[in-house]
C-alpha cells in the first residue's frame, strides 16, 4: 500500500535533485530544467495532500503552479535564444549582458 509517506519522500528527493542541479550546474538551460523539477515535486506534494486530506485547495494551487512554470519556460527559452544568438553560448557565467 501507497501511503502519503511514500509520495512525501519522492516529491523530496526530487525536490533535493533539482536544488542540487540549480547549485552545481552552469548551462542555464539545465538550471531552467532543474527549476522545472522543483516545482513538479512542489505539484506532487500538493497533490498528494489534497488527496489525504480530501480537499481540491492542493489541485487548485497546482494549476496555478503550472500556468507560472509554462509561462516561466517560454521567457526563459526565449531569453536563452537571444542569449546563444548574442554570445553563442548559454553558460551561466558568460551572462554579462545582465551587468550595466
Amino acid at each position: 500500500m501507497i501511503t502519503i509517506t511514500h509520495y512525501m519522500a519522492v516529491s523530496a528527493i526530487l525536490f533535493s535533485i533539482g536544488t542540487i542541479g540549480v547549485l552545481t550546474r552552469r548551462n542555464a538551460i539545465v538550471i531552467f530544467m532543474c527549476v522545472e523539477l522543483m516545482l513538479n515535486a512542489v505539484n506532487l506534494t500538493f497533490i498528494a495532500l489534497s488527496s489525504h486530506l480530501g480537499n481540491m485547495d492542493g489541485q487548485v494551487f497546482v494549476f496555478f503552479i503550472m500556468t507560472v512554470a509554462a509561462a516561466e519556460a517560454a521567457v526563459g527559452l526565449a531569453l536563452m535564444i537571444a542569449f546563444f544568438r548574442n554570445g553563442d553560448s548559454v553558460d551561466v557565467e558568460d551572462f554579462s549582458l545582465l551587468k550595466w
